[in-house]
């Protein structure tokens, strides 16, 4: 700093240029009780062996370390739980953000290497994400007598223009090669570097393969079509995403996340004990796939399954039933559900009909949107999950395993630690 003098009164005014040395500890940079320590000491619990198998950094063998899977997670977590879900955002925020730097512990991780980790393991995600629910199950803090199910559409990485008709898609297949060949006859060319020709030359590569992507998809979606409809179309951008209507009524590419939430009447946390990411346009025969999902992570089935009239599949209904599922699915207004299948009901959708005449089915009615409606409204507005920046089922699967598995240890942090 330094004193200057105006209009007759001393002023400090800084001075950059002085030199500085300080001794700092980075781990006195954050509080003891800050989320970034929690979230390092939750990650410390769980078993990462099979990144890190997975590293080409093996001892005695040439080439630098790799970055601890540890410090990948926690970052991805920690940004998650911030509702941050942009590599290149989170990439700025470790040399910014007082948190992140002290999660990086002096590493610099760039926005490639955490884009890489968050789509390369998506198996070890899914069975950290099954861990977690078998610790909770077994230390009895969670239980399945009722588990709430619901979807949630969620924007894709794709735009409505990107959507084309076969015919379309035919010619951007034309383009896409005629532009690959021009790439290819252009490698000697001396205004680009062998890195930049290269680059060019994946870039037409993969604008070629997410068209026949588009192509395949299009006609897979055109054999069940009704020919009374306007042809099938397909996203040049993302072939596995779908137009769907929205919250808001509108209708964008999207991709239908599944979750199903157990949790106490009574209240206290929520946990989500069964993820699925599908392209279907409606939750219609998502009650099996779900019980099967849960059945697989936590080795039993719900009691109960409670979900909207948006589920009400009568062979659905009566397949989970048969399995010894109690079904708590309203019946629906709708006469297009119901119409011609009064009489000729089976015993277990007559059953399922007498069973809504309940009252304590219609209390589980009331405590589904407690349930999984919270659990899909913080992940979307709490955790960051507005929209997908990746492309693919598979992809978006990872992120949202990713998401699952932020709220839940965060939903149970003290009694994992304890």
């Amino acid at each position: 700093m330094s004193i200057t003098k105006k209009h007759g009164r001393r002023v400090l005014e800084p001075n950059r240029d002085q030199a500085v040395i300080r001794v700092e500890v980075p781990d006195d940079a954050i509080a003891m009780e800050h989320p970034a320590r929690l979230i390092w000491m939750l990650v410390q619990q769980l078993d990462l062996t099979k990144i890190l198998l997975k590293s080409r950094s093996v001892e005695g063998s040439a080439g630098r370390p790799s970055i601890s899977p540890a410090v990948k997670l926690s970052i991805w977590l920690y940004g998650i739980s911030e509702g941050v879900g942009s590599a290149r955002e989170i990439e700025r925020l470790t040399r910014t953000d007082i948190a992140f730097r002290w999660i990086n512990g002096g590493l610099s991780v760039s926005h490639h290497s955490l884009s890489a980790f968050r789509v390369a393991h998506g198996e070890v995600f899914d069975q950290l994400f099954t861990d977690v629910i078998a610790t909770l199950l077994a230390k009895g803090l969670i239980s399945l007598a009722a588990v709430a199910q619901d979807g949630t559409r969620v924007r894709a990485s794709a735009s409505p223009p990107s959507f084309r008709t076969e015919a379309s898609l035919l010619k951007c297949r034309e383009q896409a090669e005629l532009h690959l060949k021009a790439v290819l006859a252009a490698a000697e060319n001396p205004e680009y570097t062998r890195a930049q020709h290269a680059a060019r030359i994946g870039r037409a590569r993969e604008i070629q393969a997410r068209v026949e992507a588009a192509i395949e998809t299009v006609r897979e979606l055109q054999k069940d079509r009704d020919p009374r409809y306007a042809a099938a179309r397909a996203s040049t951008t993302d072939a596995d995403a779908r137009t769907m209507k929205m919250g808001d009524s509108g209708f964008r590419p999207a991709f239908n996340v599944q979750f199903a939430t157990a949790g106490d009447k009574m209240g206290g946390p929520r946990t989500i004990v069964g993820v699925r990411v599908t392209t279907n346009t409606t939750d219609m025969g998502s009650l099996n796939p779900m019980l099967d999902e849960i059945h697989a992570r936590a080795g039993q089935l719900p009691s109960a399954l409670v979900a909207d009239a948006g589920h009400a599949k009568h062979a659905d209904i009566a397949a989970a039933m048969s399995r010894g599922v109690d079904v708590i699915v309203p019946v629906p207004d709708d006469p297009r559900h119901t119409k011609g299948t009064r009489n000729n009901a089976t015993a277990e959708i007559v059953a399922w009909r007498r069973r809504m005449q309940d009252p304590d089915a219609k209390d589980l009615l009331r405590w589904r949107a407690s349930a999984c409606e919270l659990s899909n409204a913080h992940a979307k507005q709490r955790l960051g999950m507005r929209q997908f920046l990746v492309r693919g089922v598979a992809k978006v699967t990872c992120v949202v395993l990713l998401t699952a598995l932020t709220a839940n240890l965060l939903a149970h942090a003290s009694a994992l630690l304890g």
